[in-house]
This record gives C-alpha cells, sequence and structure tokens, in this order.
C-alpha cells in the first residue's frame, strides 16, 4: 500500500516497525533500524514531489529487510556531507547503523533498501 508522507509519518513508521520486531522477537534492532527508516522517509518528505512512497517491512532469515520505493527514478548518491551543511548526511547514517543497504531502479522508480541482521 502507498503512503503520502509528511514530516510527521516517520513517527508513525516507527511505532510499526517496533510493533513488527516485537512480534518477531529482534527488538534489539529497534534504534538502528529505526533510524535508518526515519532517514529513508525523510528523503521521500524532502525529494520526492507527492511525497508518495510504499514502505515495506520484512523479517529474513538474517533478521530484518525494510524497503522505502517511490516513483522518482533519480537516485541521490551516497557522498560525504560538508562538515556544517545542515543536510546530506542521510544516507551515510544508513549505511552506519545498517548492515547492508543499497538502491534498485526500475521503470516505476526506485526502492532503496536495508538490511540489519539478528
Amino acid at each position: 500500500m502507498g503512503f503520502t508522507v509528511s514530516e510527521h509519518s516517520a513517527g508513525h513508521m516507527r511505532r510499526i516497525l517496533r510493533m513488527f520486531l516485537t512480534r518477531w522477537g529482534l527488538d534489539p534492532l529497534y534504534d538502528a533500524s529505526a533510524l535508518a527508516l526515519t532517514e529513508l522517509v525523510a528523503n521521500v518528505v524532502r525529494h520526492v514531489p507527492g511525497r508518495r512512497c510504499t514502505v515495506l517491512i520484512l523479517r529474513e532469515p538474517h533478521g530484518l529487510r525494510v524497503e522505502v520505493a517511490d516513483g522518482e527514478r533519480v537516485t541521490l548518491a551516497a557522498k560525504a556531507a560538508e562538515p556544517f551543511a545542515e543536510g546530506g548526511r542521510g544516507l551515510t547514517l544508513v549505511e552506519a547503523v545498517t548492515d547492508r543497504w543499497g538502491v534498485v531502479e526500475g521503470a516505476d522508480g526506485k526502492t532503496v533498501w536495508f538490511e540489519c541482521d539478528a
């Protein structure tokens, strides 16, 4: 199901994430995955016209996978932010707190994903 997200949507997504992690017995993954999910939702709010996205939270044999898909085909490349810049650290944070992450581009847009191992 697709969502139109706003500045407050990350909080709702974190509560849903916590519910799934608790049910799956993966509570120790919450802090890292909540931060990464917040950054990906924030990127949609900042960079996707219409702010539409789909969020998938998946239980994997190794732990957790989260995907945020949107209709934009342009990928924001992860790069080092300027030391005093107000933004540009989102994907760097995702890389720092997750075990793996990446981007899959398709005809209908892109999916940014991350995985956290249990």
